[in-house]
């Protein structure tokens, strides 16, 4: 090879070689990242429960609008309550079917009382206490509460509150279970012990966010009522405790005097809290409703839930006597 050929040739291989595209070497545009299923599904929901409750809030401030009208007309006015909580007070169905109408406590005590209180619902049916006093919860709070379109006198004259429920019930009711085998009586009660002091924090938590927010303001709480282990259920949900107890092995008598143990426990934590000076009143509800009342382990039916509102109003009347 010549030397003119050898500085052509090595020339030619110090020249940047171009990139050829095969179709294997193509890259491709990464697709773009969907939201996982259940993230999606919970997105909405969130999004729905926004909704509802910005449209509950509407339509409360219309009624405090209304309110105002007729009290420069020298009418007396009504109670303005805050309701927060479970499916206690925030129940879409009949039973287990659906409703047209929610048929919860809150529902029914919108039209009890002489004239009626007007409450400003911010519930959500399946919240735990600790869901409940969350920061995203708190949060919703503050805006009702410091919106002067809620109230007749810049706060409102009681907090309802409903939490604690589903703290306990569910898959996790297992976990404050022994084995019927071990020789224990049911309900291990220093696991349980742990549950309600967790429950007991989020109440202490709110009455230090009433002093906070709404300083002066009663609250006014319940103890639910002695449930009964059962299959019956909404198509969506449930049941309960039922599958629980079957796992560890006790039958629906004992099942019962479980959860009843369970329920005493949880109301005697409450009654120390309403003796505590924090200004909170528990509603004695424990013994209100009978086995036909029941709908399911949790709920009752629309009568049932009438009789507990009942239980509200009469505590309510106690504490404002002559304005309800």
């Amino acid at each position: 090879m010549t030397t003119k050929n050898k500085l052509r040739r090595a020339a030619k291989s110090t020249e940047p070689k171009k990139k050829v595209r095969s179709a294997q070497g193509i890259k491709r545009r990464a697709a773009p990242r969907l939201m996982p299923e259940p993230a999606r599904l919970q997105a909405a929901l969130r999004r729905s429960i926004e909704r509802d409750i910005a449209a509950r809030v509407k339509a409360h401030q219309r009624e405090v609008a209304q309110i105002r009208v007729s009290v420069r007309r020298g009418e007396q006015p009504p109670l303005t309550l805050l309701a927060h909580g479970d499916s206690w007070f925030n129940y879409p169905l009949n039973g287990n079917s659906l409703s047209l109408t929610d048929t919860d406590i809150i529902a029914h005590l919108k039209h009890m009382g002489s004239p009626p209180p007007k409450i400003l619902n911010i519930s959500h049916y399946g919240d735990a206490t600790t869901d409940e006093m969350g920061l995203i919860k708190q949060e919703r709070l503050i805006a009702a509460l410091r919106d002067p379109n809620n109230w007749l006198t810049g706060k409102p004259d009681a907090i309802l509150f409903s939490g604690g429920g589903d703290d306990i019930a569910g898959d996790q009711f297992c976990i404050y279970l022994d084995y019927k085998n071990s020789g224990s009586q049911g309900l291990d009660t220093t696991r349980f012990a742990g549950r309600l002091a967790s429950i007991q924090a989020s109440y202490l938590d709110l009455f230090l966010f009433r002093d906070q927010y709404a300083s002066h303001v009663p609250i006014f709480g319940h103890c639910y009522d002695y449930a009964h282990p059962m299959q019956a259920h909404p198509p969506c949900v449930g049941p309960w405790m039922l599958p629980s107890l079957t796992f560890t092995g006790w039958n629906v008598q004992e099942g019962t005097q479980i959860i009843h143990d369970a329920l005493d426990r949880f109301r005697a934590m409450l009654s120390v809290m309403a003796a505590s000076g924090n200004d909170f009143t528990m509603v004695a509800t424990q013994g209100t409703l009978a086995a036909g009342d029941w709908a399911n382990e949790l709920h009752p039916y629309p009568p049932g839930f009438q009789k507990l509102a009942k239980r509200f109003l009469t505590a309510l009347q106690q504490r404002f006597p002559g304005r309800l």
